[in-house]
């Protein structure tokens, strides 16, 4: 495939680790990056990327100390500063001038530190992973945005969480960071989203073309295989009894999953089964996850909160036993519970078709839009579960030829549509339009 010379391609984001959607999709980027030829070094807070080709800055985290009190004072639903609450109303936030102040100050630093990433690894290209999007780093938004404009790299701007799309940036005193630096508009810079929504909103809003790529999975490898010996073990370490469904929730507990409509879906089955969830809440606190335990012990469900026992490479426990990926509970699973209000895209969709698994899924906006009208053959319900969707999901449980006949139609749509031989051939385009094809 024909694209530019090799380049030296720097990731810059908030956080490089763990399994949240931002690092694993940069993972996929990088990985087709290094088939076309080029090399990937990374700019973040946090990083469990080889330490000789990252530049972590502890001030890049959204969870730095300095970054988190500057939200709590910016954003109403992070609290109101008391003593603005007092004289401006409890919805209303000012920003304090000593904020603006540590806001500018933490930028220079982090500009500085972005200077430095580029000579120490001699960059031709940035690609930032929603640190110009979500607006959770201000600092390091403005820092980016000033680099790009004072040095005309080019630049790929990745984004997955648009400020628009969260309600509790809604209300802020920060309307002028947002609009100057999330997104930045400069010639250097190609906008990409991963729906078709989001280029929409974003052309409208800040009159910015941006191409639709979405996420990908591997589909040209299919899934290693997983012994039965591994699934009997990951169902028994999950306390599950011969002739239980394990449900699996593949994703962190945040209200905006939908939990409560697979604790319902458990319920309502009729058959026994444990709900497992995979992850944990996160930096979202812990409210909802008492209120789905609550939930379930309502409805009389059993819930099993499995984030202790999954991690990203097989490795043993340390207080005994075995733990899992993600991957191995997939395997495990005997339906996968994806109901979600709304999602920027749907890793969790795609790993289910990854793994031909039989699928519960709301009909959330971008499945609506950008999914649903590919071909997927899933158990959908749209914001109620009614006797329809549990009579198709009892037919799957029933009939293992049926699911076996949907979850191969369903791999065969990802292989054409949303595999890396599709990101690939995004990526090139993307480089050819920064800088020309190779003569």
């Amino acid at each position: 495939m024909g694209t530019t010379e090799p380049r030296r391609v720097g990731f810059v984001s908030t956080r490089f680790a763990g399994t949240d959607g931002v690092s694993l999709e940069t993972a996929k980027w990088a990985t087709v990056m290094e088939r076309l030829g080029h090399r990937a070094f990374y700019f973040s807070g946090v990083s469990d990327r080889p330490a000789a080709i990252s530049h972590v800055i502890p001030e890049a985290f959204f969870g730095h100390p300095d970054i988190a009190a500057i939200n709590r004072a910016v954003f109403a639903s992070h609290g109101v500063a008391p003593e603005f609450a007092a004289a401006h109303g409890s919805t209303v936030v000012v920003r304090p001038p000593a904020v603006s102040t540590r806001i500018q100050e933490l930028q220079g630093h982090l500009k500085s530190k972005l200077y430095a990433f580029s000579r120490t690894f001699q960059l031709d290209l940035l690609v930032i992973e929603n640190a110009s999007a979500i607006p959770l780093n201000l600092p390091l938004g403005l820092a980016i945005s000033e680099f790009i404009a004072e040095t005309g790299i080019p630049t790929i701007a990745h984004h997955h969480d648009l400020p628009w799309e969260r309600q509790r940036f809604l209300v802020n005193a920060v309307a002028d960071i947002i609009a100057a630096a999330f997104p930045p508009v400069h010639p250097p810079i190609r906008h990409v989203v991963i729906n078709s929504i989001q280029a929409l909103e974003l052309a409208s809003r800040r009159g910015v073309t941006a191409r639709v790529i979405p996420n990908t999975m591997d589909f040209d490898r299919p899934p290693l295989p997983v012994s039965a010996e591994v699934i009997a073990a990951a169902r028994a370490d999950l306390g599950l009894a011969a002739g239980e469904l394990l449900l699996l929730q593949p994703t962190r507990i945040v209200a905006r999953k939908g939990i409560e409509h697979a604790i319902e879906f458990a319920r309502r089955l009729d058959r026994p089964a444990r709900l497992v969830i995979s992850h944990s809440a996160g930096d979202e606190g812990g409210a909802y996850e008492q209120r789905i335990r609550q939930y379930a012990d309502l409805l009389g469900v059993k819930l099993v909160l499995a984030a202790d026992l999954v991690v990203e490479s097989a490795e043993p426990n340390p207080a005994g036993g075995r733990r899992y990926t993600l991957d191995e509970l997939y395997e495990a699973a005997d339906f996968v519970t994806y109901p979600s209000q709304f999602e920027g895209f749907g890793n969790a969709f795609l790993e289910a078709v990854f793994h031909r698994r039989p699928i519960l899924v709301n009909n959330y906006s971008t499945y609506e839009v950008d999914l649903r009208p590919r071909g997927f053959r899933v158990v959908w319900f749209d914001e109620y579960i009614s006797e329809g969707t549990l009579d198709q999901a009892r037919r799957l449980l029933d009939d293992r030829a049926e699911a076996a006949t949907w979850a191969a139609s369903n791999y065969e749509v990802g292989l054409a549509h949303f595999s890396f031989t599709v990101l690939e051939r995004h990526i090139a385009d993307l480089i050819v339009d920064c800088f020309g094809a190779a003569g």
